[in-house]
């Protein structure tokens, strides 16, 4: 998977470089930066950062990762946060990591891994620094193939926008299934008559609906007839003619489905083969489209969305919006433990 999140400690990560969010001096700090040295054998380090100081803020070196079990460490200069200058905020730590990322392909790396940078004594919000994490690797990896991780010690480092895990929140609380029983539970001393009135209600209502779903549809060409086409299409075919109908490129696709470029690959001259249901669901993110058109697509792979899964409520909450962002669905997906887009 080119982008993902992981909960872990930095200095055990098996990557070919991990960052090292410096100081301008690149003397050992405390926090990560100072897990980092002490990991690596702190003399030796220092003496090889001692060579190259000083950097400027935004600016990235590289030394060798020493007793790391990673081969480089890069070591870039975060901003520290100015209220009063947002855009020089964001200008340097998209620097950050965007100099990082170029001193990781420089040296023929193939993964790299990255803290949260300045979102600690730097006094970036959290948030803020997440969106720019995302949005400079996601800009990165448009035109490389790069293995990257950005890594959180643990929840309290990991913050999204309070507004979109809000509605996120309330879409998950209309619509999984779980949470609906958990209220129905609570709801028992309900008089059994009222209970039959409910249903007998529910269940014209509901014949009603089909019904004039069903006068509706006679006679109008459904609108995924040019998409879907054949029911017997194998999913790497339907794939394809989607990436043609939607005047993609491949490499667009898988770019933008957070997919590695073998797996890609294989998914694409293989007739046969079946990805996983995360993997679908990336491609029918990265395609765009709708909540119809994903169920019919994941039906080729033999994947259905579900309202028992909190993955799939997710998921569909972003889907049914028109966001297609595959890094800001991991974002809330890491949020609420559970696996990532991609693949």
């Amino acid at each position: 998977m080119p982008f993902t999140i992981v909960r872990q400690d930095i200095t055990k990560m098996k990557a070919d470089a991990i960052v090292n969010a410096a100081n301008t001096d690149l003397q050992m700090g405390g926090g990560v930066c100072g897990a980092i040295f002490k990991a690596a054998g702190a003399a030796q380090l220092q003496a090889a950062c001692d060579k190259l100081a000083p950097i400027k803020t935004g600016e990235a070196i590289i030394t060798p990762g020493f007793n790391l079990s990673a081969k480089f460490v890069i070591h870039t200069a975060g901003p520290i946060y100015q209220h009063w200058n947002k855009e020089h905020n964001e200008r340097h730590l998209y620097a950050a990591y965007t100099n990082s990322l170029k001193r990781a392909v420089e040296n023929n790396c193939e993964s790299i891994a990255f803290p949260l940078i300045s979102s600690g004594i730097y006094g970036y919000p959290k948030d803020e620094a997440l969106q720019v994490a995302t949005s400079s690797i996601r800009d990165f990896l448009t035109d490389h193939d790069l293995d990257v991780a950005l890594v959180v010690y643990d929840k309290s480092a990991f913050i999204i926008s309070r507004e979109l895990l809000g509605a996120v929140n309330i879409y998950i609380d209309e619509h999984y299934i779980e949470t609906h029983k958990t209220k129905r539970r609570q709801q028992r001393d309900v008089k059994s008559d009222a209970l039959h009135e409910t249903d007998e209600y529910v269940i014209k209502y509901s014949k009603s609906l089909f019904e004039d779903t069903l006068t509706l549809s006679v006679g109008v060409p459904a609108p995924l007839d040019d998409l879907v086409g054949n029911l017997d299409e194998p999913f790497s075919q339907m794939l394809l003619r989607l990436i043609d109908v939607k005047e993609m490129t491949d490499v667009e696709v898988y770019k933008r489905a957070n997919l590695d470029r073998k797996l890609f690959s294989k998914i694409r001259s293989n007739k046969g083969y079946i990805p996983s249901k995360r993997t679908a669901i990336a491609l029918a993110v990265a395609l765009e489209l709708s909540l119809n058109e994903t169920d019919d697509f994941l039906k080729r792979a033999g994947y259905a969305l579900s309202h028992a899964v909190k993955f799939d409520v997710i998921v569909e909450y972003f889907i049914t919006n028109g966001k297609y962002n595959v890094f800001e669905i991991n974002k809330v997906l890491f949020e609420y433990d559970q696996p990532l887009l991609g693949g």
